[in-house]
């Protein structure tokens, strides 16, 4: 609730904000008849917008778990970041098509005084604005006012370009409004793909960063002694600070079935503690415990060796008594046919240990 009661308050202040410099900016812009000044005050009319849409979908994004939708609402706010995107990429098309316009027509602004004077406040208000976002984002971790924190310095960019395209024209009589609105409107287009596929990618799901990745497995590993390692980390993203993930941790055969129960909830509580994950932990067995497993197991790692797309080998087990042997093996994405190098595998432990039946699971590299 503090996080969404911030996003909330910070998003009406952008609004407030923009529309006080929309009014002020399309004021001299059409007193002129500046093309750049009018779509530099169109750009703060959909931030102003983008602000509002940010308030509908954090509002969304809240809502309480139910019976259809047991992880919630969260990802919403990435369909909200897609809306912007889209509101973004019109607004940058808008540009160009009028400033193309105002080349045909030979349109001629008229600056004074005061022109210069609000548009040179209006960037100062853009980059505290900008400022202010970035800050709460950072604080509420929200990628939405992030992006409304970048895109409020980039337009204080382009105000800028737009004042020195007004002194020149004041100073030299040369009138580059129509090219620095076409290159405004570049600038927008480009800010808007750059957002649309950043939505986009977090919609389809992100990979897990690779530091986060070893950040949590380091915290598992530091947490009890008895874990010898981390595999198989998945983390599913529900939304910001909204996450699901499971990973399987290997320990020696001999723990009892109460201390594994303890040893998970333990992790568990941890990983939810620092990283906000509901994470589930599986077990493998270090199975070190005779000579047949180990004489096994180290034949299999000096054999991976031969492979370089082979990055590790975990979940490795050995039942004597069935005379079957079952591990898993990540190769990275470079290996076209990983199926075929784990028969392959296969084949040549059968021809080294003939009365065991070995089985490799291609397992994927979600982290590493």
């Amino acid at each position: 609730m503090n996080r969404e009661h911030e996003i909330i308050k910070t998003s009406i202040i952008g609004i407030l904000v923009n529309i006080l410099l929309v009014g002020f900016k399309a004021f001299i812009g059409f007193l002129a008849s500046s093309v750049s000044i009018i779509m530099d005050a169109l750009n703060n009319l959909t931030d102003a917008l983008s602000s509002l849409i940010t308030i509908i979908g954090t509002k969304l994004a809240g809502k309480k778990p139910n019976k259809k939708h047991p992880y919630g609402y969260g990802r919403i706010e990435y369909l909200t970041s897609t809306l912007i995107a889209i509101i973004i990429l019109f607004a940058g098309g808008s540009a160009i098509y009028e400033s193309i316009l105002s080349l045909i027509n030979k349109q001629v602004p008229s600056y004074d005084k005061w022109a210069i004077i609000i548009i040179s406040v209006a960037i100062i208000v853009k980059i505290i604005l900008g400022l202010f976002f970035r800050y709460k984002a950072k604080k509420v971790s929200s990628d939405a006012l992030k992006a409304s924190g970048t895109d409020a310095l980039f337009d204080s960019i382009l105000s800028l370009s737009t004042l020195i395209a007004l002194i020149i024209s004041l100073t030299t009589d040369v009138n580059i409004e129509g090219y620095l609105g076409i290159l405004i409107g570049c600038f927008i287009l480009k800010s808007g793909f750059e957002a649309l596929k950043e939505s986009l990618s977090q919609m389809i799901g992100d990979r897990l960063e690779k530091e986060k990745a070893e950040e949590i497995k380091q915290l598992i590993m530091a947490t009890d002694s008895h874990v010898l390692g981390v595999y198989d980390l998945i983390v599913n993203n529900y939304g910001p600070n909204k996450a699901i993930g499971s990973a399987h941790i290997e320990v020696e055969d001999d723990l009892t079935a109460k201390e594994i129960q303890y040893l998970e909830r333990k992790l568990q509580t941890e990983v939810y503690l620092k990283f906000s994950i509901i994470m589930t932990i599986g077990i493998y067995a270090s199975n070190n415990s005779t000579e047949v497993s180990n004489k096994i197991k180290e034949y299999v790692i000096n054999l991976l060796k031969e492979y370089k797309h082979v990055k590790q080998m975990h979940g490795f087990y050995v039942d004597e008594e069935k005379r079957y042997v079952v591990f898993d093996l990540i190769h990275d994405f470079d290996e076209e046919s990983p199926y075929l190098v784990n028969k392959e595998i296969e084949k040549k432990l059968t021809e080294e240990f003939k009365d065991f039946n070995f089985s490799i699971i291609a397992d994927s590299d979600f982290s590493d």
